[in-house]
């Protein structure tokens, strides 16, 4: 199947995960250490986040260690960037309206 990173980052644990690996490589058992959910369950998102490509992983021995492959966010930086323009405009126009309505306010009293 394939997956993209939307579909990655579109759940909680998995965002979680991602924050984790981006400050330190870790084996499978230490991701695992930080959730209070399944191995099994743990396994699943680690699989996801591999088959989008944000999690590498590298045999060493008999440990699989994990880490973050954050170039891969990129894709999603690209989008949201294109709102940025959007927002701005909305959030200066909000900004304006709530200064306009305090002076008006201001000037009342």
């Amino acid at each position: 199947m394939r997956r993209d990173v939307f579909q990655a980052i579109a759940d909680p644990t998995r965002r979680e995960i991602i924050t984790l690996l981006a400050h330190d490589t870790m084996n499978l058992n230490a991701v695992a250490d930080n959730f209070n959910i399944s191995r099994p369950a743990i396994s699943k998102h680690i699989k996801i986040l591999t088959e989008c490509g944000l999690i590498m992983i590298e045999q060493e021995g008999r440990e699989r260690y994990c880490h973050a492959n954050l170039k891969k966010l990129q894709e999603v930086y690209d989008w949201t960037s294109h709102f940025s323009a959007f927002w701005d405009k909305k959030l200066s126009a909000l900004k304006s309206f709530v200064e306009d309505d305090y002076n008006k306010i201001k000037k009342r009293k």
